[in-house]
């Protein structure tokens, strides 16, 4: 990053994620908009700032929000791991969800609201975008955040609990053991869904599932990622038996979440109670 004198923060904005996009093969228009837009320091707190990256926890030298255009972490909460999020990682898993103005987004576990105001952008005026956060504390400080972005609405709720609206899109911003059939439920046909799955030890991978049938997903695992536990989407036993499947291939073998009732076969990947990551094409009815 250049340094910062005679530099305005739109200048430094900007070239970030120029960086993000360049860094990570991103092409999208909408993504390098919406990260050029969207100011992070308003989502970050007062300064200096506590800023995690390759696993050390380090402050910034001073106040300045220009200082917060970097690929790290931003420490919201130290004591409950809470932090704003990888802008990389989230720039490369947004643009891959491929979300569209017009569109009703869900975010899970909006925190802050940093990505929140990402997918705002991402939708534009006419879209919208229901963010839900468990903590009162993150929702009040997300929902001040928020304000210029009237198609966001931030309220303090279980996101692990429904019925939802249906929903174009439906973004989890921690980690779960397994789909849950409320997030399901509310998707539309070719409605997506993008969620860490992460055992309780060890990297998880993000799981990309779009809606093809009643009972039928594609379903795409990629990456390694690690993530705060999404209270409500844990399962102990599940959380066991996904560490052992991703330890055979990290999960590169799915191709679908079936919902339709079944007997463990052969090719399943992960077999639960009502849902089955399997290595079946997707193929609808």
């Amino acid at each position: 990053m250049q340094p910062f004198e005679n530099v305005s923060i739109e200048s430094i904005r900007r070239s970030f994620a120029e960086e993000l996009c360049r860094i990570n093969g991103i092409s999208s228009p909408a993504i390098l908009a919406a990260f050029s837009t969207v100011p992070r320091e308003r989502f970050a707190g007062i300064g200096p700032w506590m800023i995690q990256a390759s696993g050390a926890q380090t402050f910034t030298e001073s106040a300045d929000p220009r200082d917060l255009y970097r690929d790290a972490l931003i420490v919201l909460d130290p004591a409950k791991r809470l932090n704003n999020g990888q802008p990389s990682l989230w720039a490369v898993h947004l643009n891959l969800l491929d979300v569209h103005p017009g569109d009703y987004v869900l975010h899970l576990g909006c925190g802050a609201g940093y990505y929140s105001a990402i997918l705002a952008e991402l939708v534009g005026p006419r879209g919208h975008v229901v963010a839900f956060e468990i903590d009162q504390v993150l929702a009040d400080r997300a929902r001040i955040a928020l304000e210029p972005w009237p198609q966001v609405i931030v309220l303090h709720g279980d996101g692990a609990c429904g019925p939802f609206d249906p929903a174009d899109a439906i973004v989890v911003s921690a980690g779960a053991t397994h789909p849950l059939p409320a997030w399901l439920a509310a998707l539309k046909l070719e409605g997506k869904l993008l969620f860490p799955l992460t055992p309780a030890r060890g990297p998880g991978a993000m799981a990309y599932i779009t809606r093809k049938d009643t009972d039928l997903f594609a379903a795409t695992l990629c990456g390694s990622v690690f993530f705060v536990d999404f209270e409500g989407a844990r399962d102990t036993t599940i959380s066991d038996e996904l560490a052992r499947a991703l330890k055979r291939d990290h999960g590169f073998s799915v191709r679908s979440l079936r919902c339709d009732v079944h007997e463990k076969e052969d090719s399943c990947w992960l077999h639960g109670n009502g849902w089955c990551f399997s290595r079946r094409a997707p193929i609808a009815n």
